[in-house]
């Protein structure tokens, strides 16, 4: 469109706070006057991972300096609260006679300082009666030691709930002229580390509870902690202040956060709450945690005709978001961008004396794409075919309606061909194989691996749609209310480009609001890779419906037939075609508004964007590693993404949102695992014992733009906040298999670290 601000790189509004007085997050509310005086909250937690209780001693901690209260489950007639995917799951917001793993919350400190709190935790004195402890996710399947007796088993959930039949056997593949498989695959357990921990503040106000919190979307936090508090709706009001990142962690309201009201009333005072970095890493929800079990049968063409997939998935020690990512996220989306006729696919969940597993970015599809590239790769090197060759011949064809796959999810549009060609023309795939060989004909020590994945993610698929107000005021500036949340995608700036399209007002005079369940009492928060699809929409909306009522004020105004008035988007002024010279301004209109006794909310209009469905972006990415083959040292040399997400609003947005997704996808190929001991202990409790990525070991990300607008919303786009993550792992595992392939390494699991590598080097040997 000419003239359009929309599809231009225009410059993040957010920054020049970040990059100079900084964020306010909550634990930088200090001088909050609802908090003046606020005690700080510390937790007791579990330091075994299964046990039952048989005593909590508090006498100790109470009497300690500062020490306010120290309260139990009993203390606060905290009662089990049952699972709503298993109702045989139920746990209490703090432990009730069983603890189930090592950071489980058995009691609550209350006192005046954080550091007092923290010495009476450990004042603290728990009996346990230990039981047998289970950690891995396949033991868990048959293990009698039962997380929860009235769930009769550790299998807490499987795909047969949903429609989906077992796996059969081995006469899937009858007729195939190749087979290969089963092959067991680990797409291990990862935390998401954001960079600012879970906080919480709380105020009791005239019988109001005020809270802040570090949230993905206050109006479901809302929701958990009215039923902690057993309040009406009213008596809540749920704020954000700066988030530091959730990457899908913080989309709950957790028990830590949901019982301070509850403490706050009892005690009378407003309360603080920090997690400790390494009570972050041990209790905030963890991603991924599958085994996957696949087998794919072909011809010696190249082409697939047949594919099996079994995932177990770990759902920590309880049934939520977790346990569900499988059956409904990563078993729909198992035959990915190829056109298989003959799919077989099952998931079981279980129950493990773990941390909570819960949406990590991607959410069940990375886990997906990494399966169906896994196997593409392994049948290709069954017949000694390249990759993207294999790739190719089985990519859905270019499709622009919808087209339902054989694993029962229909697509919007694709054109996945295009995008392979597009990064393996960027990466100079032809090229980098000849280095290839030039390397492995010299014996080097530092081999060469190239990785291609490609993929389709589904996007937009949270919630129906997504609420939108804008209001403008007496000096001509705007203020955006959106039921989305940003915290670093750029919401501001992109929320602020649709309106200022729409209206002709400066971008520096809009402001968008968002987090403050008063101002914006209903929305679905950000997940899902849904805010632009749905909450962007929504704005998109708003705008234009408000630029028709404004319309109708500005005829009245001038004396004109409405039909008769335009809005000059360049002055941000109303005004009779064909007489320019003689307008009125939105200030003007703002203000004719508010004298207006038809009009009680001024110049201002709310919207409801519903969405016909989810979308499907998609993409393709090539990774090149160097691989030390005495050491087992990868090195990441280059990465190409071509991720399409339909319509770009501002690409400067799409390629951080990619950037920032492959260094959280490579990570999770080359170095992060959440690992535990025997008996639960997790050994990756800090940033020192858990390997989390910096910009030393990245390359600088080649971006290559593609777009297919999608027709399922009114600006033709997809998401594009997890497509980073889903395309560039299985291209960097891919990679690095790649790289000592022809010295008979056949897998490696993730995280591809030197030891692994060295390991399936020496065993190959």
């Amino acid at each position: 469109m000419a003239g359009s601000i929309l599809g231009n790189r225009v410059l993040r509004k957010e920054d020049p706070k970040f990059l100079t007085t900084g964020g306010v997050y909550v634990d930088d509310m200090l001088d909050e006057p609802l908090l003046a005086g606020a005690a700080h909250v510390t937790y007791v937690r579990s330091t075994v991972a299964h046990a039952t209780l048989l005593g909590i001693d508090t006498s100790d901690a109470a009497s300690m300096p500062g020490v306010i209260a120290v309260l139990t489950a009993a203390d606060l007639g905290l009662a089990p609260v049952a699972s709503e995917f298993n109702p045989g799951v139920a746990r209490g917001l703090l432990a009730i006679d069983k603890v189930r793993f090592v950071g489980e919350p058995v009691a609550i400190v209350v006192s005046e300082t954080r550091e007092q709190g923290e010495d009476a935790a450990e004042a603290v004195i728990v009996d346990y009666d230990a039981l047998p402890t289970v950690v891995d996710m396949e033991d868990a399947l048959t293990n009698t030691s039962l997380l929860y007796e009235a769930a009769g088993s550790n299998v807490v959930f499987d795909s047969t709930f949903v429609g989906r039949p077992g796996v059969s056997g081995p006469s899937f593949f009858e007729g195939c002229e190749v087979v290969v498989g089963p092959h067991r695959i680990v797409n291990q357990r990862v935390a998401p580390c954001p960079l600012e921990v879970r906080g919480s503040a709380v105020a009791w106000v005239d019988g109001r509870l005020h809270q802040w919190l570090s949230s993905q979307g206050v109006q479901d936090a809302k929701n958990a902690i009215v039923a902690a508090n057993g309040v009406e709706p009213d008596q809540v009001l749920v704020l954000t202040a700066d988030v530091g990142g959730g990457f899908g962690a913080k989309i709950k309201c957790d028990p830590e956060e949901a019982l301070l009201g509850v403490v706050a009333k009892r005690i009378g005072r407003p309360l603080r709450w920090r997690e400790t970095r390494s009570e972050s890493m041990m209790v905030l929800g963890h991603g991924r945690a599958q085994v996957q079990t696949l087998t794919v049968g072909g011809n010696r063409d190249g082409k697939v005709t047949h594919y099996q997939l079994h995932v177990i998935q770990d759902s920590g020690y309880f049934v939520e978001y977790g346990t569900i990512l499988a059956p409904f996220m990563t078993l729909p989306m198992a035959s990915a961008v190829y056109d298989i006729p003959n799919i077989e696919c099952q998931s079981t969940s279980v129950v493990t004396n773990t941390a909570l597993t819960t949406a990590y970015r991607g959410a069940g599809r990375p886990e997906a794409t990494a399966a169906a590239e896994r196997a593409m790769d392994l049948f290709a090197a069954e017949l000694g075919m390249d990759p993207a060759e294999v790739r190719r011949i089985n990519l859905i064809p270019k499709f622009m309606e919808p087209l339902t796959t054989n694993s029962g999810q229909t697509y919007d549009v694709g054109d996945y061909e295009t995008a392979l060609d597009k990064a393996l023309a960027a990466a100079g795939y032809a090229d980098l194989r000849a280095e290839q060989a030039a390397r492995r004909a010299a014996g080097d020590v530092k081999q060469l691996g190239i990785g291609v994945s490609t993929y389709v993610e589904i996007t937009g698929g949270v919630g129906t749609g997504e609420h939108a107000r804008i209001e403008v005021h007496e000096n001509g500036s705007a203020t955006v209310y959106t039921g989305t949340s940003g915290h670093g995608q750029g919401h501001l700036t992109a929320w602020s480009m649709l309106a200022h399209e729409q209206t002709g007002i400066p971008m520096d005079m809009i402001d968008v609001v968002w987090g403050n369940t008063d101002l914006v009492p209903q929305g679905s928060g950000t997940s899902g890779s849904r805010s632009l699809q749905q909450g962007g929409n929504a704005v998109f909306l708003a705008a234009g419906d408000l630029v028709d009522k404004a319309r109708a004020i500005a005829a009245k105004l001038l004396e004109a037939d409405e039909a008769d008035v335009v809005l000059d988007k360049a002055s941000a002024s109303f005004h009779v075609s064909g007489t320019p010279s003689i307008g009125k301004t939105w200030a003007d209109l703002a203000s004719a508004a508010k004298m207006d006794p038809e009009l009680p909310e001024g110049l201002a209009h709310a919207a409801y964007y519903a969405v016909a469905g989810a979308t499907f972006p998609f993409g393709a990415h090539v990774a090149v590693v160097e691989v030390d083959t005495e050491t087992g040292k990868v090195t990441h040399l280059r990465h190409v993404a071509c991720d399409d997400a339909g319509t770009v609003l501002n690409p400067m947005l799409l390629e951080g949102q990619i950037h920032g997704g492959v260094a959280q996808g490579a990570a999770q190929a080359l170095m992060e695992e959440v690992r535990y001991d025997s008996d639960g202990n997790p050994v990756t409790s800090n940033l020192a014992d858990y390997a989390f990525i910096s910009a030393a070991e990245l390359p600088s990300i080649e971006v290559v733009h593609m777009e297919t607008p999608t027709f399922i919303n009114a600006l033709g786009a997809k998401g594009i906040g997890e497509s980073g993550t889903i395309g560039s792992t299985p291209a960097v595992q891919s990679a690095v298999i790649d790289a000592v392939s022809h010295l008979g390494v056949r897998h490696i699991d993730m995280p591809c670290t030197p030891q692994k590598v060295w390991q399936a080097l020496a065993a190959a040997r």
